[in-house]
């Protein structure tokens, strides 16, 4: 069977420091942060009371009314940053064959605020089960994709992946394997999520993985730095229009980069936290070197998966430094969560469109709020700290790791 090339023909971004992409590269370059307290909860016997949330963001800016209430936020977000990517990849809808245009989504959680909120309403009340005749509908994972799907005609493959906070990368993985086999011209991709909730923080706060610097949010998201203490949760969405590269030469498409490969793995080690020496992610990222048929050195930019905990940020480092020996010091390594803040289901997509927009624009984007050294990483890595760097970006690899011990990883390159 021949194997296709896949190649990234739109973008859409909906996040904390920006509702466009453009917006949103602009936040990534001045080192901007998306973090502040709370607006949708009255926080105040909450451990943590900041997040990422989106800013000037009206659903009905973008839908119908009637049809943003009948979506969960979750799903809201991923209309509008696949509306913007489409958009982007100037694709005709009245001339594409639609059955081969598939929408493969990522979420980790789903409809959880519309969760919340019918269990809420049945709690306060008699004990009669009223529920909104929209709350499955609205709750379920696979929704997002439905919903772009029933938009647009699009009657390929149709599905959400799920694998906690690599959902997006591993749905960026199987569109690139529906276009790569033949199945596919075209897949929309990426993710979105919206657990800024009292569920959702009461649950991550239960578990001691946000940070509680509740003085000063805007630098609390501290990958690598020695005094992290947690992530900051963020939300919103990032979408990609995924092209078989001939299908896109054809009518005249803008290339951003070829999807070189990707790769999956499984720490097999605990619920949560990851394994201290990374050996999960060793595997991952040998997965995708190999199925991108690219070597160590060939790498430039990698984007970790760096959410800002004691023991992920060191766990990944160490795997980084066993798989690229020395040229690890050459490779420009960031985590964009800094910034965006950790957007769960739809971590992967966002970073994945930060590294192309890297590679396009020859600028990698900062680590923000370093300001204290931590003795297990090593010094010699270069972690973009505070300051976007000028870089020729060639290729680029994006890290995403999930609850459960879930690893993608996804890279890209310039095309020929």
């Amino acid at each position: 069977m021949e194997i296709k090339r896949v190649v990234v023909t739109g973008l859409g971004a909906l996040t904390p420091i920006g509702n466009t992409k453009e917006e949103f590269w602009e936040g990534l370059i001045s080192g901007k942060s998306g973090a502040a307290p709370i607006t949708y909860y009255d926080t105040e016997k909450f451990k943590t009371k900041f997040a990422c949330e989106l800013k000037g963001f009206n659903a009905t800016d973008f839908l119908d009314r009637k049809e943003a209430r009948k979506m969960d936020k979750f799903a809201q977000y991923a209309m509008v940053a696949s509306d913007e990517a489409i958009a982007d990849a100037k694709l005709d809808l009245d001339e594409v064959n639609k059955l081969r245009v598939g929408v493969i989504w990522g979420a980790g959680i789903g409809g959880l605020e519309t969760f919340q909120q019918e269990v809420l309403n049945f709690a306060d009340g008699d004990g009669t089960p009223r529920f909104n005749p929209f709350f499955i509908p609205k709750m379920i994972a696979d929704i997002a994709p439905a919903n772009i799907s029933i938009k647009h005609g699009f009657m390929g493959p149709n599905y959400t992946t799920v694998s906690a906070c690599a959902s997006s990368a591993n749905a960026m993985f199987d569109a690139l394997n529906s276009i790569r086999l033949g199945y596919c011209d075209v897949v929309v991709t990426g993710g979105s999520e919206a657990a800024v909730t009292i569920a959702g923080m009461g649950g991550f706060n239960a578990m001691h993985a946000l940070s509680t610097r509740n003085e000063s949010p805007e630098t609390a998201s501290r990958p690598f730095d020695g005094t992290r203490d947690g992530f900051v949760l963020g939300e919103g969405a990032g979408a990609l229009v995924l092209e078989e590269y001939e299908h896109a030469k054809a009518r005249g498409a803008k290339i951003y980069a070829e999807v070189a490969g990707g790769g999956l793995s499984s720490d097999a080690y605990h619920m949560t936290a990851p394994h201290p020496e990374g050996i999960g992610v060793i595997e991952v990222m040998k997965n995708c070197l190999e199925n991108a048929n690219l070597k160590p050195e060939d790498v430039d930019h990698i984007n970790t998966h760096g959410t800002s905990t004691p023991l992920g940020d060191v766990a990944e480092l160490k795997a980084i430094s066993k798989v690229f020996g020395n040229h690890a010091k050459n490779i420009n390594i960031n985590s964009t969560k800094s910034m965006t803040g950790h957007l769960l289901g739809a971590a992967g997509a966002i970073e994945a469109i930060s590294v192309i927009l890297a590679m396009e624009n020859g600028i990698v984007p900062p680590t923000i709020n370093h300001t204290t050294i931590d003795e297990r990483i090593d010094p010699e890595l270069n972690l973009t700290l505070n300051k976007a760097q000028k870089r020729d970006v060639k290729v680029a690899m994006s890290n995403t790791f999930g609850f459960g011990g879930h690893n993608a990883c996804v890279v890209f390159k310039k095309i020929d």
